[in-house]
């Protein structure tokens, strides 16, 4: 049996975890834990606090809602706050609720089963039939102002058929699980942390300072509670909620009224088993007492309403054989191990293929083919691996090794030091073209302009492009006849593509996409080696003596420059007339090894341009000023970065001063 301190000490522990993983979840949209082990958690904190009341405070995450306005947007009270619901986990959990209920003295009450849509809280609120404010549920009394991005949702009516004086809503905004698979697709292309689910990709779509990108991600919504209404009154929630729906309101598909608890837990059983089928995540079902007079009488706890619970889906585990392991090569040449399995029925569907993450992760969980495996579906997409069952092995199972080349390609496999991932070396391989084309054409590469991630989708599907050297094949008959071109168009991205063949070296340096090789060290290497030819004959230990060149590095352009893909799609860039040498005008060494901080607004240069201007010079720009900042460049309207340095006795040099050192 437990101590008394050491209970105090996992009820301490269990705050601070539940702490960290609401602000994770909540805040930062970037959760480490999934929902199943989340609430479980909370279980635990929950009934040791009713078995030792003398441990619980007020403050606890079981009390409060974990969200927070960020100061990013402008705070909103809510005028009715949006609470939480308390979680029911089993048949006893929801016949406990029904008693509660019952031994409240309410008879003759019903209840209305929802779907639980995975997505983000939100308050909608109308003024004489006008929007006129959204907001994030924050920590149910304070969320964030997040209107101009609602209106970019389809689904957010922008005026309602009744011109009530006052209505507010409340609702879940979501993103579809196709929606979700096209972003993550792009996420890896661009080389950005894929989000980790449907909830948190909707999360941090919405909370975006650019509506722009709120726009573009193509969110949805469904409303599933009125929270208050001046110049109409309802007696239940089913007329609300049919009252919203005709007014415009995208509401629960299934809303329907039962008289019993056994009724309730069958719906919300029918509702699991068809969870897979839905366009969109549901984590749950929730059941509510329908009639507004009964909730009323019913009341709320500092956290929840007593007159709903949300009935949560468990992760379900199951076991079944690992029968092989197949190879996926993504859009950025990573290759990611997926697990074969013998079916299994899991989460309303069959499974085949499950996740295995990285190599690293087979090794350290041991996990061989030929294993009976446990497999998890909760809350992701695609189903995990979690474990090995050791008991269950025969001795006729096999490790398994990554392969030396690439499956679909066959170019050569590479894992740099200090990364999980394996990637292919081939830049013409058909699985990561589109993000190397992407890259190739960008600003900071070639910068042709006129060359966007959709255009070059068009081009790839119409077969016009499949490296990067056929950019250089195309005409103005190519492109003209396309979706959304036309002559005028179609010659100016021509145009385009011709003076992007004047570039110096290190922009095609760059261009090519080497692993760890950004635009500072292109223009290094390519001003040390003069030309293609030099560079691709270059040595580990040449490129290693090379000053911010380390050995990782060199490696990496070492392997590149290997692969007769490298070669091949070199020689096509040659051929096509793309400049293979260094032409940059040489500059002074005048801010050799200075570092500058570059604050304020500048009248002469914007921030790219000056730089440029340090860096050619020999110096480099930090985004921090420290005792090792040798000067601040401050423009007009500088701030704390000023105050900084001034405090530090670093050098500030103004525009017109760091024009004079450049003269000099």
């Amino acid at each position: 049996m437990l101590e008394t301190n050491e209970i105090k000490a996992r009820i301490e522990q269990l705050r601070e975890e539940i702490f960290y993983h609401n602000d994770k979840y909540y805040n930062q949209d970037l959760p480490e834990i999934d929902d199943f082990l989340y609430d479980n958690l909370v279980r635990e904190l929950k009934e040791l606090e009713e078995k030792y009341p003398e441990f619980a405070v007020l403050d606890s995450p079981v009390n409060v809602v974990g969200g927070v306005a960020s100061s990013l947007f402008t705070p909103v009270v809510h005028r009715v706050p949006l609470k939480s619901l308390e979680d029911a986990f089993s048949y006893s959990d929801l016949m406990a609720f029904d008693n509660r209920i019952k031994n409240s003295g309410i008879s003759d009450f019903e209840y209305i089963v929802e779907l639980k849509i995975d997505g983000l809280s939100v308050s909608l609120e109308y003024e004489n039939g006008a929007f006129v404010r959204g907001a994030t549920r924050g920590d149910g009394v304070v969320g964030e102002d997040v209107t101009q991005n609602l209106l970019e949702i389809s689904d957010v009516p922008k005026h309602i058929k009744t011109p009530l004086p006052y209505l507010s809503v409340r609702g879940e905004v979501y993103m579809s699980r196709e929606v979700f698979k096209n972003l993550n697709e792009m996420q890896e292309i661009l080389e950005k942390r894929p989000f980790a689910n449907l909830r948190n990709a909707a999360a941090g779509s919405l909370r975006q300072k650019d509506s722009n990108i709120t726009k573009e991600r193509n969110l949805g919504l469904f409303v599933f509670n009125l929270q208050r209404c001046e110049g109409k009154s309802f007696d239940s929630h089913s007329e609300s909620l049919d009252f919203l729906k005709n007014e415009g309101f995208p509401v629960s598909i299934y809303y329907n009224a039962y008289k019993t608890i056994e009724e309730v837990y069958a719906q919300v059983q029918m509702l699991g088993e068809m969870r897979e089928e839905l366009p969109f995540e549901i984590d749950g079902a929730v059941v509510k007492i329908n009639s507004f007079l009964h909730r009323e009488r019913l009341g709320e706890t500092i956290k929840h309403p007593k007159w709903a619970i949300a009935y949560k889906y468990p992760a379900e585990i199951k076991e079944t054989k690992l029968i092989g392991i197949s190879i996926q090569v993504g859009r950025t040449g990573v290759l990611t191990p997926n697990a074969e399995l013998e079916p299994v029925r899991i989460a309303g569907t069959t499974v085949r293929k499950a996740t295995l993450h990285n190599y690293d992760n087979i090794r350290d969980k041991d996990i061989r083919i030929g294993d009976i495996v446990k497999i998890r579906k909760a809350g992701d997409i695609i189903p995990e691996v979690i474990q090995p069952v050791l008991e269950k092995r025969t001795g006729d199972e096999t490790e398994f090794v990554m392969p030396d080349v690439c499956p679909v390609c066959g170019e050569a496999v590479l894992r740099i030091e200090g990364e999980a991932a394996y990637r292919c070396q081939g830049i013409e391989g058909p699985a990561q073209i589109f993000r190397n084309i992407t890259h190739f054409a960008s600003k900071d590469a070639m910068d042709i302009e006129g060359l966007g991630p959709q255009i070059i989708k068009l081009l790839s599907e119409h077969g016009l492009i499949k490296t990067v050297a056929d950019i250089y094949k195309l005409t103005v008959g190519d492109i003209e006849n396309l979706e959304r071109m036309g002559k005028k168009s179609a010659a100016n991205l021509i145009n385009s593509i011709e003076r992007s063949k004047e570039n110096d070296l290190s922009r095609l340096i760059f261009g090519l996409g080497i692993r760890q090789i950004g635009k500072k060290a292109s223009r290094i290497i390519a001003k040390n080696f003069g030309n293609m030819d030099r560079l691709m004959a270059a040595t580990v230990e040449e490129l290693s003596n090379i000053f911010e060149i380390g050995g990782i590095s060199a490696q990496s352009i070492v392997e590149f420059f290997k692969s007769e893909q490298t070669a091949h799609t070199i020689n096509a860039l040659k051929e096509a007339g793309v400049n293979m040498a260094y032409t940059l005008k040489e500059v002074s060494n005048l801010f050799e090894n200075k570092t500058f901080v570059v604050t304020g607004t500048l009248e002469s240069y914007t921030r790219d341009e000056v730089t440029k201007i340090i860096e050619d010079n020999g110096g480099k720009v930090s985004g921090s000023v420290s005792k090792k900042t040798d000067y601040v460049l401050a423009g007009a309207e500088a701030g704390s970065k000023l105050k900084k340095a001034q405090a530090l006795s670093v050098e500030i040099l103004s525009e017109e001063q760091f024009k004079t050192r450049l003269d000099q």
